[in-house]
């Protein structure tokens, strides 16, 4: 992480309270680099305490009163505006991928013409890693988007990699949501490489299991009649006008609707209303998808839902998108 950066920034500034935020997986850097701005600038530095799941979750509305600039670590920004200044400061891994891409191929032997994927904590290594493939006689492709940086992808937004192409899609980086959300948008083959534990692996089979689970979601939410609408007050989730839309579509099908807003999704702030059959969540896509199972109601996408309301075939199932725009 480049903390010059982060001190001339402030150094350069009349800038007094500095807030910080960081991704779960940062956070034990955060009282190391608050030492740090605190010897090298005469500023007073506020830690967020609060969990952080993105350059959608910055911490400007809670801390707009209190700094007088927020360093967001970890993240690439997105076209939202921001209440505070913020820096985003990202933060790449330290791994060495080029064993794994020579493993990868024996995978790709059957195709010539490849996309390249990955997430904010590798794009340091696209170049190398597409050098890598063409001196190994592929063909490589990069897409981007105005939301994203060339190659790149995240967890609600895949929209630099529609209409690419390739014959097949490799994503370099950890979890399963990336390269599922890939597989879903393309419909093509996906191959992830993490390159953390060294392990490949072909996304039709993980992709088959996930549509069962949510197949087996969308089913029993054909028998709700009343549902929770969850709203994020999260910037970049924030979703109101696509709540109320299906708001409305509900009581045109005769059922009933109630909007809930909340600032993190999980399973204990819904346990108040349980007297709801079903939820459709207009938060992040991966709330629904990465931990349906520990919710005691079907928890579905806006997709999802066309779905039940026979808006939408099954055939035609894709996951949830956040297209970014200003409040």
């Amino acid at each position: 992480m480049d903390l010059d950066r982060v001190i001339r920034k402030i150094n350069s500034k009349n800038i007094k309270n500095v807030g910080l935020q960081f991704p779960e997986g940062l956070k034990m850097q955060a009282v190391h680099i608050s030492r740090i701005i605190e010897e090298e600038c005469d500023v007073n530095v506020i830690i967020s305490g609060d969990p952080c799941f993105g350059a959608c979750d910055v911490s400007d509305y809670k801390m707009k009163d209190s700094v007088d600039l927020i360093v967001h670590f970890g993240h690439t920004p997105l076209p939202i505006k921001y209440e505070v200044p913020t820096l985003f400061i990202e933060a790449y891994a330290n791994v060495d991928v080029r064993k794994d891409l020579m493993k990868s191929l024996e995978y790709l032997k059957e195709y010539s013409k490849v996309a390249l994927v990955t997430t904010t904590q590798h794009l340091h290594l696209l170049d190398e890693m597409k050098d890598f493939l063409e001196d190994n006689g592929k063909e490589v492709v990069l897409g981007s988007s105005k939301s994203t940086k060339k190659g790149q992808v995240l967890g609600c937004n895949f929209s630099s990699i529609k209409n690419l192409d390739a014959e097949v899609y490799l994503f370099i980086g950890s979890g399963n949501f990336h390269p599922l959300g890939i597989y879903l948008f393309t419909k093509s083959p996906v191959l992830a490489i993490d390159p953390y534990n060294s392990e490949i692996r072909e996304m039709d089979e993980y992709a088959d299991r996930i549509l069962r689970i949510r197949f087996a979601r969308i089913v029993k939410a054909r028998e709700a009649k009343k549902w929770g609408i969850i709203i994020s007050s999260k910037e970049g989730q924030y979703r109101m006008e696509l709540a109320l839309e299906i708001k409305k579509q509900l009581k045109e099908n005769g059922m009933e609707g109630f909007t809930i807003m909340l600032d993190n999704v999980n399973p204990d702030a819904l346990l108040p209303y349980l007297e709801l059959d079903a939820f459709v969540v207009t938060a992040c896509p991966r709330i629904a998808i990465d931990d349906s199972q520990m919710y005691k109601k079907p928890l579905i996408t806006p997709q999802e839902l066309e779905i039940v309301l026979d808006k939408r075939d099954w055939e035609n199932y894709q996951l949830d998108e956040i297209l970014f725009r200003k409040r």
